[in-house]
């Protein structure tokens, strides 16, 4: 490829901070290689799951405080 980098890189930064964002994306996006399809679907079943015990009360729901509470005594 004959694109110098350096006016690639200008150009880039001469776009919108929408467009940036979006081209960030992209090229991020192509370095995970293909989507797998069933990773999403299981994605979307566990989430579909977890939905559940939460609106079923099986969840047991922590107060955020309280997580970053013991996170920090744990390091701290």
């Amino acid at each position: 490829m004959g694109t110098d980098p350096e006016a690639l890189r200008d150009a880039a930064l001469a776009l919108s901070e929408a467009e940036r964002a979006k081209l960030a994306r992209d090229l991020i996006a192509s370095l995970d290689g293909p989507a797998d399809d069933d990773v999403a679907e299981a994605w979307d079943i566990e989430l579909c799951r977890r939905i559940n015990e939460v609106e079923s009360g099986k969840a047991q729901l922590l107060d955020v405080e309280d997580v970053l509470a013991r996170i920090r005594a744990r390091i701290g």
